[in-house]
């Protein structure tokens, strides 16, 4: 076997010419360190597409099945800011010191002062090359091909990764929050409050308030999401596919609905829709009876689709009703035809339509009411006399007046305590440790604000 002393004198040996200096051990351990930083490279790239890339089935496998690697996997998901933060930051950490290195073995392997060009060569072309090819595209072609299988083996060094720049992840993460908050106050040139303004000048007197409110709802529908009208899965009537048949019938006489979902063991395994229209002819059989046959596909929508490209899709696949997702694959409630046309016409009831399930809220004057917990942000507005944005710059992710209040508040607030942002006064009525119950809201309204 070679002793390491002869295999260097045979690399020296190689590279004795007048370009280059002589080869020594350090430049070998150097050559040897960059090599293994762009293979530190390469995976800290593909993590990045492996991790964004997952779609609702991946991440429908991973809460399936859920051990520890897996499980970690949606725990960095949880906070896809700050995860790709400490990507980008680990990356760039790793390609500077590539550079860096490679700087050091281009000095002293080459005599530079002879042959200029070569490190513009060498430094420009040949390490970007290495970067680019081995550090970004092959990694990425396939993360994009084995999404789940990246991931898996990435969960682990991106956790420790995650821990070490936490630091400089949470300034990142912290401005461009800010940034966003920016951005989004900024907008467009004409706000949706402004919109609203013109039209309560543009309408004449003869106008009246309903003509005025469809206007309105039309300004707003196209920036609408999905999560703000929805029926949340609290609130939703749907039943299990093991089911008997008579006690389905039941079921259905009691809730009303023209059309149930059906899930299988949990409300986050949709299996279908049931048309209740479909059970007409098989209303004499027995207990036995194998409707679970009669289900329709679902149509799966997730909670950021607007709703006026949601209401293209549910026109072109004649369907009256989709399921909501999370961004985990979780069910997060319905959304029917009904309640994107509500958004421009208003409630629309009819005679089957129980008065119990209006929106459930007291009215004590004008400026003070009574809300549950569970009201839509979107609805609260609408009672209230108030503009859909007005909260758009604390509100986050939450879509009900009891989201609002934890996103203001960071916990349940106990009962009796008053929560003050801006002109808004709310006083929880109601709460136990899981969830605010009831609230009073007091609204302090400046002059204009009242002569609208």
């Amino acid at each position: 076997m070679e002793d390491p002393e002869s295999s260097l004198l045979l690399i020296q040996g190689i590279f004795a010419s007048p370009v280059f200096q002589p080869f020594t051990l350090n430049i070998l351990i150097s050559m040897m360190v960059m090599l293994l930083l762009l293979f530190c490279s390469a995976l800290i790239s593909g993590s990045e597409v492996a991790f964004f890339s997952l779609d609702p089935p991946d991440l429908y496998k991973l809460r399936l099945n859920g051990n520890s690697k897996n499980k970690l996997i949606l725990k960095l998901l949880e906070s896809p800011k700050r995860l790709l933060a400490t990507i980008l930051i680990s990356n760039n950490f790793v390609n500077v010191t590539i550079v860096i290195l490679s700087t050091y073995i281009t000095v002293e392997l080459f005599y530079l002062e002879a042959y200029p060009v070569l490190a513009f060569v060498i430094q420009i072309i040949v390490v970007t090359s290495l970067i680019l090819l081995i550090g970004e595209i092959m990694p990425k072609v396939y993360a994009t091909q084995h999404a789940l299988r990246f991931a898996r083996f990435m969960a682990g060094p991106l956790q420790f990764l995650k821990g070490l720049f936490f630091p400089l992840s949470n300034i990142l993460v912290r401005s461009t929050n800010f940034i966003d908050r920016r951005l989004a106050r900024k907008g467009s040139p004409i706000s949706m409050s402004e919109l609203s303004e013109a039209i309560d000048i543009a309408t004449n007197r003869d106008s009246s308030k309903e003509e005025k409110q469809i206007l309105k709802g039309i300004v707003k529908f196209g920036d609408t999401e999905v999560r703000e009208i929805m029926k949340s899965r609290t609130d939703v009537t749907a039943v299990d596919v093991d089911m008997k048949f008579r006690k389905l019938l039941d079921m259905i006489l009691d809730s009303g609905y023209s059309r149930i979902p059906a899930y299988k063991e949990s409300f986050d395994h949709i299996e279908g829709i049931l048309y209740i229209k479909d059970l007409l002819p098989y209303l004499d059989e027995g207990d036995n009876f194998k409707w679970q046959g009669l289900l329709r596909p679902a149509f799966f929508v997730p909670e950021n689709k607007k709703i006026s490209d949601l209401l293209k899709e549910i026109q072109e696949k004649k369907v009256h009703l989709a399921i909501v997702v999370d961004e985990y694959g979780g069910t997060s409630g319905i959304v029917t035809l009904e309640d994107i046309l509500e958004e421009i016409v208003g409630e629309i009831s009819d005679e089957f339509d129980d008065a119990s399930e209006e929106i459930p809220f007291t009215k004590i004057d004008e400026d003070n009411f009574i809300f549950e917990g569970k009201v839509s942000l979107n609805d609260f507005c609408k009672i209230a006399g108030l503009e859909p944005e007005v909260f758009d710059e604390v509100k986050g992710d939450s879509d009900s007046l009891a989201g609002l209040i934890l996103e203001l508040e960071g916990h349940i607030p106990p009962k009796e305590a008053n929560i003050i942002y801006g002109n808004f006064t709310f006083k929880i009525l109601a709460s136990d440790k899981r969830r605010i119950k009831q609230i009073r809201v007091n609204i302090q309204r400046d002059y204009h604000d009242k002569e609208k």
